[in-house]
């Protein structure tokens, strides 16, 4: 937008739509990459999924209602799963961890653990939930650069297959709580890469300037290693972790980050006389919210990451490929985003001139930054349909908003819509699997929606709809 001294609602070209949002020639199309494999509309204009119509879904559960296809969340576990496994083949194989934090509840770690996956936690509640359901502690990664102790302890304690080691303060506390427990902590490291991913900067984690990691520009990683192989017998150093940031759709930036990291891996085995069985390339992968968005398919994917470990460990020399580690990698929103779609009733619709020729039609809908914080914080972009019926009105530019008491309070920003959309009018927005539930809050009292998941023609709940009950039940009423 081009600057204006009276201010952004002056300048040129306010109040119409972004470049990448042309007029569409069906308000009603959908785009296949924003949404779940079953996702199709009947003949009466309604969204279903799996089957099942959204105005059913809306009788049974109300709104707002996150609702997650099962079989799209499995297929694209699967797809990463089974296309690392293809590309990593000529190193021995690689292995996928579900990053918990896109979004975790007991039914998605059964799913997790039933698709073959392994599973990153970054919280004591997290790890909570794997624990519920038996989530086999080998095949479970600890997170977080501010693990408390009670955390570290509990993750020890369950057997944990690695704890990724943020802080030398972390260190301290491993080392003593494995020798206290008396077990052997499998640790890796946490390396600030330098690398800067080509997202949002509150999303991107691989630049020096931020907290999480060991510096390697600064020497901190080296010197994290060093102390680690300090105390053998209270910890195993499998390897060295990135994580370059999220929302990313090409391979450049992770080319830079496996390059250092290589760098460092070999330095390590140099200096220390050791061998270190694994390496974690991190996540981030992108998914699609908006037709500007083309992420890669897990396939292609797995297939340029494995190019790319395969040429750095060629440069150290003799192109032996059991000299590789075995690397892992951490897809959370690009396995759950496009398998959720939010499902919202439309309470009003205003019309506000913006001059100069614009307008805008403002849709409230019965959820908001309580339900997705991601466009608040990040100025996300989603897209939107209306969901309940069948429309051949001309489209508007509208601006899909919340019932909270901020202006802010945006659900999406920019998306044509039909004009006669109307209060008691359904909208879903799709790609909120990962980050809404899981960023969700209680903003003016507000209970989060339910998760409801959708399989074969059925729906169930697998995180109910919160109660006025539930949030007074925290109230201590004789305080």
């Amino acid at each position: 937008m081009r600057s204006h001294e009276a201010g952004a609602l002056h300048a040129e070209g306010y109040g119409g739509p972004p470049l990448y949002l042309p007029y569409p020639a069906d308000v009603m199309e959908l785009l296949p990459q924003l949404w779940a494999s079953s996702v199709a509309r009947d003949d009466a204009g309604r969204l279903t999924v799996a089957g099942i119509d959204v105005v059913t879904l809306a009788a049974e559960h109300g709104t707002a209602a996150y609702v997650l296809d099962e079989d799209d969340f499995r297929s694209r576990a699967g797809a990463f799963r089974d296309g690392f496994a293809s590309a990593f083949e000529r190193f021995g194989g690689a292995d996928v961890y579900y990053a918990g934090k896109a979004f975790l509840c007991t039914a998605v770690a059964r799913w997790v653990q039933e698709e073959g996956l392994f599973l990153d936690v970054c919280t004591g509640g997290e790890l909570a939930v794997a624990q519920r359901v038996g989530f086999p502690g080998e095949r479970i990664a600890f997170h977080g650069n501010n693990k408390t102790v009670a955390e570290l302890r509990a993750a020890l304690e369950y057997g944990v297959g690695r704890i990724v080691v943020d802080s030398f303060h972390e260190i301290e506390r491993v080392v003593a709580l494995a020798a206290e427990l008396g077990v052997r902590a499998r640790v890796m490291v946490r390396v600030t890469v330098g690398v800067e991913a080509h997202t949002h900067e509150f999303i991107a984690t691989g630049h020096e300037d931020q907290k999480f990691g060991f510096s390697l520009a600064g020497g901190q990683a080296m010197e994290a290693v060093g102390r680690l192989l300090a105390h053998p017998e209270a910890v195993e150093l499998l390897g060295l972790h990135s994580h370059i940031g999220s929302q990313i759709f090409d391979t450049g930036g992770f080319e830079a980050a496996v390059h250092r990291l290589v760098g460092l891996h070999a330095q390590v085995e140099a200096e220390h006389g050791v061998s270190m069985p694994e390496m974690d390339l991190g996540g981030g992968y992108g998914i699609a919210y908006t037709s500007q968005h083309t992420p890669l398919p897990p396939a292609v994917l797995a297939e340029a990451m494995a190019d790319i470990v395969e040429r750095e460990f060629k440069v150290l020399g003799d192109g032996d490929n059991t000299r590789v580690p075995r690397v892992s990698v951490e897809p959370g929103r690009a396995i759950v985003g496009p398998s959720t779609f939010t499902l919202y009733e439309v309470g009003t619709v205003k019309r506000v001139e913006l001059g100069g020729g614009h307008a805008r039609t403002y849709v409230a809908v019965d959820g908001g930054m309580s339900d997705n914080a991601r466009p608040a914080l990040y100025e996300a972009d989603y897209s939107c349909t209306l969901a309940s019926r069948r429309s051949t009105a001309e489209p508007v530019l509208a601006r899909v908003v919340g019932r909270h008491c901020e202006s802010g309070d945006i659900v999406v920003l920019d998306e044509y819509l039909p004009a006669d959309i109307a209060p008691g009018d359904l909208v879903a927005v799709p790609g909120t699997g990962a980050y809404c539930r899981s960023l969700s809050s209680q903003y003016n009292h507000t209970p989060r929606p339910p998760v409801v998941a959708v399989r074969g023609g059925r729906s169930r709940v697998v995180v109910r709809r919160e109660t006025i009950d539930d949030l007074l039940a925290l109230d201590v009423a004789d305080a």
